[in-house]
């Protein structure tokens, strides 16, 4: 024998007397071993020393038997303290031991989705859920809603705030929101220490396994969570203040609890039937001292509230929102890759709001992380929300149902019902005689979607019931419009009228909470989502409101005035309605009517880019896109993509330029586009690079506009990059109020000089322009193969001093109709620019100029001019596109942008404009 326990035995030995030594010997030759065999007196005794009798008893009996037969025999020899000394140290390493299989057990566990022979730690994925502390009788927070009076699992276990010891703790929650992990979690943690530290022994029941059981007492209870289900149990429960018991997976008893009390056990090694042995602990007559901690789903409350004393429960409220990003790191173990999948997830505001469920939060990133193995990126991701709700749906019901899965269809059917119901009423409570009416009353199945709320001890109010989270009602409520019918499933009573049409109107004339419910129902006649809805969750979707759907897309933006006239989209939705059905024919059916895509003040999250990119992809008529104050938001990632990732270049470009996914996408082959505007939108230098490149290699591309402050001298040298490429077939540039300074000019002179197609070039409300600036353009306006037509230069700070290079130019050029010079001050240098224009090689048509501030020698001109040339127009040109206040405060150039002179304070059309002319006018003026 080797270890503590011998050492102990040892020393017990060698501090008998001979005399006593000699007893022990002679009761160990008494002693009856299992198999019926006992050793002869004569052969013990030639042990003379206690080590070579504590070797002999090991080699013939085991340690673990030889220290309980030495026990015996000093308890019957009366040395008592011997024995209790052995059976401390007995029991202090059975503690370790019993540890050691808790780790093996509870540390690691499979997922659904696991490679074979792939084990998960649980110290490695569990994220800290929102726990709040209940009342019997108080109304939970929806999901996501953090209490004020919140708890962890290092908390389980104190007192409450006034005081008092919680002997049994309920941990509620539904289907999916975390409740075995969290046991686990507390498993481990007291494994390790840092947890229930009070307690020698915790002991983890599975009540599904549980349930099988007809009559146990609380050793048996015991035994099954041991090695080998053995353990010292009277050693045990000789300090029961010591022991923890929890109880997984209550629901799935089933039981009553409603024993009277006389027939509670008081006994922990008596066995009775199950609901018995539970309620005596719960009721406290067996092992008072101990302590329990029961996770349940809602299900079970009412029946457990009759038996406890306790007041109070704790309820799983899900991820709060920096815990659903830590998840995503988590599960990813990459941050770059969790990056990505949580910015995708963070862009769709339902899907990321159903993150708070973490069984939720598991099937986004399960999804996701198939979606960046098969195509290394997310913005061909073909997981709409639907899908990957159904997905959801089918782990549910596959995993959470023993014996329903034959009723499920018709509640379903119901449930749906009950749904619709609510959404059009603003409903998102019901009362427990509703869930009767509606046949919802199978406690497994309504504790898969359904929570109880409002439970009241003591009283005969019914319970009421609200779906897991909103956004899943919402789906039911889609749901129910699809479903194929089935005879006999409703009373008359409960029939809502399954009318597409008048859904769609509710939602386009005032009811826009129905977003969510109508972007679900174009999810769901997906020929993919009917097929996983059969397969998944055993429901037989009806494709016949795809015509409806179809319809109501095709006409919504339609003018009724002018029914001939060219459409454009104007709302975000449409896209997200389009990319729900992730159909390339639907969307093509449904686009072919529209020519352009008109935003404004939309916030553009990644997932709103990819619905975005979706439509445009499948657009064959597209031919002008205008972003009018639209942000692109991007979450930065953590750090820099690691090297050698498959995904690491269009990781740096997306990291650089949020604009980057849109570019690609109206620069895709087949691509027909001729004018994008980008207006007030917080463009940067990266996306000045994604844009040079749209320009460079779309040659339908004629029309191009930015007008951002945050552009910048940088951004405009990425720009003539593209501008410098051979298929650049671009007509009209104009990049008002983009700050650029004479620095940049270098590089417009080069692009100039290379373009042979440019006709207008607009960089009006640049005040850092100034004189140099205009001087470096003219070298570039001189060059044989520029065509210009049109040069807008108002308000750029211009003084007289660049007139000469002005007029230098005006003598050569025989293209150039447009030079709008408003809002500047040109002083003398006015008089020798309307010099040059009474020279009748001078082709101009129209000059913007700020009259009011000539000089008399200037104004003198300009009246000779006008009779020369009575069809010169000679005006104020200027047009103010002032960004929206919104769009103002989100930029960090809202001071200085108006810095131009009398740029707002002659209020000449403060308004803004949209006097651009189409890319085929040529109209320049």
């Amino acid at each position: 024998m080797a270890g503590e326990e011998s050492t102990i035995l040892l020393e017990a030995l060698e501090g008998l007397t001979l005399e006593d030594f000699q007893e022990f010997k002679e009761k160990l030759s008494h002693v009856d071993i299992k198999e019926g065999w006992n050793t002869h007196r004569d052969e013990l005794e030639k042990f003379t020393h206690p080590s070579t009798l504590i070797n002999y008893m090991g080699d013939s009996y085991g340690e673990a038997a030889a220290m309980d037969i030495a026990i015996g025999l000093f308890e019957g020899m009366n040395q008592r303290h011997l024995a209790e000394k052995i059976l401390d140290e007995k029991v202090k390493e059975y503690k370790q031991k019993y540890r050691e299989h808790v780790a093996r057990e509870f540390l690691q566990y499979k997922e659904v989705n696991s490679w074979p022979g792939e084990n998960l730690s649980v110290s490695d994925r569990y994220t800290n859920l929102t726990i709040a502390r209940r009342s019997w009788n108080q109304h939970g927070d929806e999901p996501g809603d953090v209490s004020s009076d919140t708890v962890t699992t290092q908390t389980f276990f104190e007192p409450s705030k006034d005081g008092q010891l919680q002997r049994v703790t309920v941990l509620v929650g539904a289907s999916g929101m975390g409740k075995t992990m969290t046991i686990r979690k507390v498993m481990m943690d007291w494994v390790e220490g840092r947890l229930c530290t009070q307690f020698d022994y915790a002991f983890c029941i599975d009540c599904k396994e549980l349930s099988f059981s007809k009559e146990v007492s609380m050793v048996d209870l015991i035994s099954k969570c041991c090695p080998q289900q053995q353990t010292p149990a009277g050693r045990i429960l000789g300090n029961p203040e010591k022991i923890l018991f929890i109880f997984d997976s209550f629901e799935a008893l089933g039981l009553p609890l409603a024993q009277p009390k006389d027939e509670l056990s008081t006994d922990p090694t008596e066995a009775k039937p199950l609901e018995t042995t539970l309620l005596s602990l719960l009721k406290r007559t067996v092992l008072p001292e101990s302590s329990v901690l029961i996770a349940t789903r809602p299900t079970a409350l009412q029946s457990l509230g009759q038996c406890l004393e306790g007041e109070h429960y704790m309820e799983i409220l899900g991820f709060a929102p920096a815990a659903r990003e830590e998840y995503f790191h988590r599960y990813f173990g990459n941050d770059n890759k969790a990056d990505v999948a949580f910015r995708f997830t963070r862009g769709n505001e339902v899907l990321y709001s159903l993150c708070v469920i973490p069984i939720m939060s598991w099937t986004v990133c399960t999804i996701l992380e198939q979606e960046l193995h098969k195509r290394n990126q997310l913005l061909a991701c073909s997981k709409t929300t639907t899908q990957m709700i159904l997905f959801y749906l089918s782990w549910l019901t596959k995993h959470r149902i023993s014996n329903a899965w034959q009723n499920l269809q018709q509640f379903l059917h119901k449930l749906c019902s009950l749904a619709a119901d609510g959404i059009w009423k603003h409903k998102v409570l019901f009362e427990e005689k509703e869930i009767e009416d509606q046949g919802l009353n199978q406690p497994e199945l309504l504790s898969l979607f359904l929570n109880e709320k409002g439970l009241e001890k003591g009283t005969d109010h019914g319970n009421v019931y609200s779906f897991s989270h909103l956004h899943l009602q919402e789906f039911f409520a889609a749901m129910f419009y699809v479903l194929e019918d089935q005879e006999e499933m409703f009373s008359d009573s409960w029939i809502l009228a399954k009318d597409v049409n008048m859904l769609l109107e509710s939602y386009h004339t005032s009811r826009m909470d129905l977003n969510v419910t109508v972007r679900l129902l174009f999810g769901l006649v997906n020929p993919k989502s009917v097929e996983y809805a059969d397969e998944g969750i055993g429901c037989r979707i009806s494709l016949r409101p795809r015509e409806d759907l179809l319809r109501w897309l095709q006409t919504r933006h339609r003018d009724i005035s002018h029914p001939c006239k060219m459409m454009t989209v104007e709302d975000l939705d449409t896209f997200h309605f389009l990319f729900e059905t992730n159909e390339e024919s639907f969307v093509q059916s449904v686009l072919g009517s529209f020519t352009g895509i008109a935003l404004q003040d939309a916030k553009l999250m990644l997932y709103d880019q990819v619905a975005l990119c979706f439509c445009i992809k499948q657009w064959a008529g597209l031919l002008s896109v205008t972003l009018r104050s639209c942000s692109f938001h991007q979450q930065h990632c953590r750090q820099e993509p690691a090297k050698g990732l498959p995904w690491q270049s269009w990781q740096q470009e997306e990291l650089h330029s949020p604009l980057y996914p849109l570019c690609q996408a109206l620069g895709h082959p087949g691509s027909l586009l001729q004018s994008l505007r980008l207006q007030w939108c917080g463009l940067t230098e990266g996306d000045s690079k994604a844009l040079g490149t749209l320009l460079a290699t779309l040659p339908s591309l004629v029309h191009f506009e930015l007008g951002d402050g945050a552009l910048g001298d940088d951004g405009v040298r990425m720009l003539c990059t593209g501008l410098r490429q051979p298929d650049c077939r671009l007509r009209v540039l104009r990049l008002r109020y983009t700050h650029l300074t004479s620095a940049c000019c270098q590089d417009l002179t080069v692009a100039l000089g290379t373009s042979t197609c440019l006709e207008e070039l607009d960089l009006s409300f640049n005040t850092g322009l100034r004189d140099d600036g205009v001087t470096l353009l003219c070298e570039g306006l001189q060059h044989s193969s520029c065509q210009l037509q049109a040069l807008r230069l108002g308000s750029c700070s211009l003084t007289g001093a660049c007139c000469q290079a002005l007029v230098a130019w005006l003598g050569h050029s025989h293209s150039l109709k447009c030079l709008d010079l408003s809002d500047t001050e040109l002083g003398a240098g006015a008089t020798l620019l309307l010099r040059q224009l009474r020279h009748h090689n001078c082709m101009l048509q129209t000059l913007g100029l700020s009259t009011s501030t000539l000089s008399k020698d200037a104004l003198q001109e300009l009246v000779a001019l006008r009779a020369l040339k009575p069809n010169l127009k000679v005006t104020d040109l200027l047009e103010h596109e002032a960004p929206e206040t919104g769009a103002m405060a989100r930029l960090t150039f809202q001071r200085s942008v108006w810095a131009g002179r009398g740029a707002t304070i002659r209020g000449r059309k403060g308004l803004p404009s949209s006097r651009a002319a189409p890319p085929h006018s040529r109209s320049l003026c």
